[in-house]
């Protein structure tokens, strides 16, 4: 026999998007709710309670989060390679802002957290502690917030087989290595791998003691134009979609924005296949073209002491290496599937990229547009202004992303009520704060975005 769980939601998931969404809900809502929040981990926060100890956000900490508070209080660094730029909160700042977020939430009585347990659909889930299963009622929405969850490597499954003698560790083990390797394998061509090797060289390791076996090189945004400014941020975009407009091509179009310092590769003799385009310090930048030993020869197939075998060829490693194994699929990229349906709210993001904001405009919405006292719940209406926008893996991927996106934030916009909501929110990148002041950079940033847009969007279209 099931234990009845009294709620109006059953959120399952605590990471950042079912943060943002319930946030937003119990914000917004013109009525007291309850909310079930259920995680497989024991509290919120999601994959940043298990990632590697030395991660940072690559991102601006204000557009992490959720909207009624500010990660990070908006702080400036004030020293460092990103002196002057927005802070970047690191994992025991977010672990414990989440933590905070739910504690009052429970407080409050508006949510009541069932962390350690598995959901096992239709609207149950089962406690790993106790086997104990609980059940909402048939009333009660469910909305899914772990449908682009990240892997990370300490929890998969390894990818490649391991023999005798051979030393692999995942990411998370890099901090608590004691017997010095001579040489450092690091395996993967996303953030998780760049972060591996900053911190590797910032710890005094030499360059030339690092082999980055790299499948794909990726093209990366400069964090220094990714900034919560809006002319900077509106200036960055009217120059995306001036530059999209002229292209002759993909390529072209990357090539004319690294000539324009919004896109940064590794090596500017490789062409990038790989367009996730998380953001780069420049800093960083100098110190990943450090290593020279890149291996470009695909995925790996096996691991052996002295050795390894990948699907181009194999390569002779030091007997001692250390193989580091950063690759996990930290972007998922499932169908796009309507937000909301009849037995699931599944939030994704809307504008391009930025999942916090999506999913707190998810919440928004679901809020503001229940109509209680006709028992509707408006689905249509709410898809229609908040249609899912894919993440990126390719260079099409990216132009599809930037172009579905941005006619998301034009349909989101046109709503009254959302954007001044939207303009009140951190969490948004393109918002112009009540109270901005006007500025020649951004009088300038938005003349050029208004000109630039549709011809810039339309071109975008085209290549993708």
């Amino acid at each position: 026999m099931n234990t009845a769980v009294d709620a109006d939601y059953l959120v399952v998931g605590a990471g950042a998007t079912g943060m943002a969404f319930v946030d937003a809900l119990l914000d917004h809502a013109d009525r007291d709710l309850r909310v079930a929040l259920v995680d497989r981990r024991h509290g919120a926060g999601g994959h940043w309670l298990a990632a590697y100890p030395f991660v940072r956000l690559h991102q601006a900490s204000a557009f992490y989060g959720v909207g009624g508070r500010l990660l990070g209080g908006g702080r400036l660094q004030r020293r460092g390679p990103e002196k002057g730029l927005q802070e970047r909160a690191d994992q025991p700042t977010i672990c414990a802002y989440y933590a905070e977020l739910l504690e009052e939430r429970r407080a409050a009585g508006q949510v009541e957290f069932h962390g350690g347990c598995d959901y096992l659909g239709d609207g149950s889930f089962r406690s790993h502690l106790t086997g104990e299963t609980f059940e909402v009622g048939p009333r009660c929405r469910i909305v899914d917030a772990r449908y682009l969850a990240p892997d990370i490597p300490a929890e998969m499954p390894r990818r490649f087989a391991v023999e005798p003698g051979a030393r692999v560790i995942p990411v998370n083990d890099l901090v608590r290595v004691e017997d010095a390797p001579s040489q450092y394998v690091v395996v993967g061509s996303g953030k998780t791998a760049t972060d591996a090797v900053v911190w590797l060289l910032g710890n005094g390791v030499d360059p030339d003691a690092i082999c980055w076996i790299r499948p794909r090189d990726p093209w990366m945004l400069n964090r220094g134009l990714i900034q919560p400014d809006p002319a900077i941020f509106l200036g960055m975009a009217a120059t995306l979609f001036e530059e999209s407009a002229a292209a002759e091509s993909l390529t072209d179009l990357f090539h004319r924005l690294e000539e324009a310092d919004i896109m940064h590769r590794i090596d500017r003799s490789v062409e990038p296949t790989m367009a996730r385009a998380p953001t780069l310090g420049a800093w960083e930048l100098d110190l990943l073209r450090m290593v020279e030993n890149v291996v470009r020869l695909g995925h790996i197939r096996s691991a052996g002491r002295g050795r390894i075998d990948l699907v181009g060829g194999t390569i002779r490693v030091a007997d001692d290496a250390l193989v580091v194994d950063c690759a996990a699929e930290g972007l998922k990229m499932p169908p796009l599937i309507p937000v909301w349906q009849p037995e699931v709210i599944t939030p994704q993001p809307i504008r391009a990229g930025f999942p916090c904001f999506g999913a707190a405009l998810t919440g928004y919405v679901e809020a503001t547009r229940f109509d209680a006292a006709a028992d509707d719940r408006g689905d249509a209406e709410k898809n229609r202004v908040c249609a899912p926008s894919p993440y990126a893996n390719t260079m099409a991927d990216w132009a599809r992303m930037n172009v579905v996106g941005t006619r998301n934030a034009q349909a989101f916009g046109a709503e009254p009520d959302i954007k001044s909501w939207a303009d009140g929110v951190a969490l948004n990148p393109a918002r112009i704060a009540p109270g901005t002041p006007s500025s020649p950079a951004l009088d300038d940033a938005l003349e050029r975005l208004a000109r630039a847009t549709a011809p810039g969007l339309a071109r975008l279209d085209e290549l993708a």
